[in-house]
């Protein structure tokens, strides 16, 4: 094997050589177009889809992240469309991987690694508390950013300068700008989460004194005149969760006996949302206990000391007493005859039982509701066996309402209204299923495409171009045979050479002569022509094979 494709190799070479110098450099173009052609196809489809390494990066951090990835090795792309910097999808996370380790991109805000570079000597403070204010903006647009509806932020502080006078103090206040994704939008609570996010990090920064502006330059956050407007947004949303609230109770204690599909169900809830706070304070006179008692008596009788004319006698000492029935002391025989006063105070404190209630109620308070549920016919087998929908008994349908009236919890004095029906429901056209997507736009499918492509293009170019010209040439080089010797020594021994049998071609040039005649007509010579196959067509069909094997080559 080895044998005969060096001597096919040696043939084809000895091929080449013997075509003469423009043949040669012809041949040697088209077969370097036939390899770029190749190259070209295969480059084609071996080349990997590049995906967007960094979004939004601006001019500056792309720069330094092209840097980066050219001392990595790493092969890059600037997107001609939008400028995005894009990497081979297969190393992406790589490619990240190694531009953190990096610290790069600087994009998306400076945080607080303004901090830890150099301050450099002779640093005012005026320039140092603007980079504290310039990281700390930084850290809140990186903190925002990472909100799944949120690309980029942007955060603007305004923070006054300190001072020791009350009067001149002035409130700090923030401006967020996000830029959303296409079709992403920010709900009230999830801009509510920024301004508190915002106002949390910055001392003394009320929430009211943060604005949250979007790319569109719409402002998201409320305005103070729109108050009374938010509180009723806020009640209507509260509204419609107890709504659903009470809907799921409904559907999970009527589902498993109709079935998910068998069951629809509404409530109206009428809330009150007032708010009334009301202070109670009540005396119960029948409940009532001693706190305190006090009691007081006097008693005084006349005496001699106090009737007599002053003087020496009056200073006399009283007469002895005399005890009476009662064992009393008396201060004469005549006591009992004589003036006196007697007096008895008493004094009782009762507590009264009282109650002081301080009632506040909460806004949110049902009023009313109104509950509304549908359910579907019964599908039963009939007498027939086969499958009917029939309506639910009566009995069954009031057990279903109790179950709901005790679900919701029904209260009549309120004026709730329970209403259970029972009636067919309309059969749901399916939607039509999506259809699948064609077997070439599948990425798989793509890329098998173009392999066959190339595999289909390089297998025509080596059967009709590269095999017929490897065979001329092999066949040029290749050693005549026996009857081709016996042929040739025949010719030359006739004075006849290859090349004095010709016929010109159509339109090529002046007409040449067969052996031994001068130049003649086209028309002679093709008579000569025809009269030499006959005489010799063994010659003929030689120089025939020497046209054709010349023309291969």
């Amino acid at each position: 094997m080895a044998t005969s494709l060096t001597t096919t190799f040696n043939q084809q070479m000895q091929g080449f050589t013997s075509l003469p110098r423009q043949s040669q450099v012809g041949l040697l173009v088209g077969v370097a177009a036939v390899v770029a052609l190749v190259a070209s196809l295969f480059l084609w489809v071996t080349r990997p889809s590049y995906a967007v390494l960094f979004p939004g990066l601006g001019e500056r951090e792309s720069a330094q992240v092209m840097e980066a990835l050219g001392r990595q090795g790493i092969n890059y792309r600037i997107d001609p469309m939008t400028g995005a910097l894009t990497v081979p999808a297969g190393r992406v996370h790589e490619a990240r991987l190694q531009m953190a380790t990096e610290g790069l991109p600087r994009t998306g805000g400076f945080g607080f690694e303004l901090m830890e570079q150099d301050q450099g000597i002779g640093t005012s403070r005026l320039v140092e508390t603007a980079r504290y204010h310039r990281a700390l903006e930084g850290e809140l647009a990186r903190s925002v950013s990472t909100l799944a509806s949120v690309e980029t932020a942007r955060v603007h502080l305004a923070m006054p300068r300190e001072t020791v006078f009350v009067r001149d103090r002035t409130k700090p206040s923030a401006s967020v700008l996000v830029n959303l994704h296409p079709g992403r939008t920010l709900t009230e609570r999830q801009v509510a989460g920024i301004v508190h996010l915002v106002s949390s990090s910055i001392p003394d920064l009320e929430p009211e004194r943060v604005t949250v502006v979007d790319q569109r330059g719409q402002l998201l956050t409320p305005r103070d005149e729109d108050e009374g407007m938010n509180l009723s947004t806020r009640n209507l949303e509260f509204t419609r969760r107890m709504e659903e609230s009470y809907v799921r109770r409904i559907m999970d204690i009527v589902s498993p006996i109709v079935g998910p599909d068998g069951v629809r169900a509404q409530v109206s809830a009428d809330l009150d949302f007032s708010r009334i706070e009301r202070t109670i304070e009540n005396y119960d006179p029948e409940l009532t206990a001693l706190r305190s008692e006090q009691l007081a008596e006097e008693e005084s009788r006349g005496s001699l000391g106090m009737m007599g004319i002053p003087g020496a006698l009056t200073n006399q000492p009283p007469a002895g007493g005399v005890l009476d029935a009662e064992g009393e002391g008396v201060l004469g025989p005549d006591a009992a005859a004589m003036p006196g006063s007697s007096s008895r105070r008493m004094t009782r404190n009762y507590e009264v039982d009282r109650t002081i209630s301080h009632v506040r109620e909460a806004p949110g308070t049902v009023r009313r509701l109104s509950v509304a549920v549908v359910l579907d016919f019964r599908e039963q087998l009939n007498e027939d066996g086969e499958m009917v929908r029939e309506p639910i008994p009566q009995e069954e349908l009031q057990r279903i309402e109790n179950l709901v009236r005790e679900a919701v919890g029904f209260d009549a004095r309120r004026g709730d209204s329970v209403n259970v029906m029972n009636a067919p429901f309309r059969a749901v056209a399916e939607p039509d299923p999506f259809p699948a997507p064609v077997i070439w736009q599948e990425p798989w499918a793509q890329d098998l495409a173009r392999m066959a492509l190339v595999a289909l293009v390089a297998l025509l170019l080596i059967l009709l171009v590269v095999r017929p010209m490897l065979k001329g040439l092999a066949a040029k080089g290749a050693p005549e045979t026996e009857e081709e010797a016996e042929e040739r020594k025949r010719l030359e021994g006739e004075g006849l050479g290859e090349d004095q049998l010709s016929l010109t071609h159509e339109g090529a040039g002046e007409p040449q002569a067969l052996p031994g005649k001068k130049p003649a007509s086209y028309e002679e010579n093709l008579q000569r022509v025809r009269e030499l196959i006959k005489e010799d067509p063994k010659l003929v069909a030689q120089v025939v094979k020497n046209w054709v094997a010349e023309d291969g080559s």
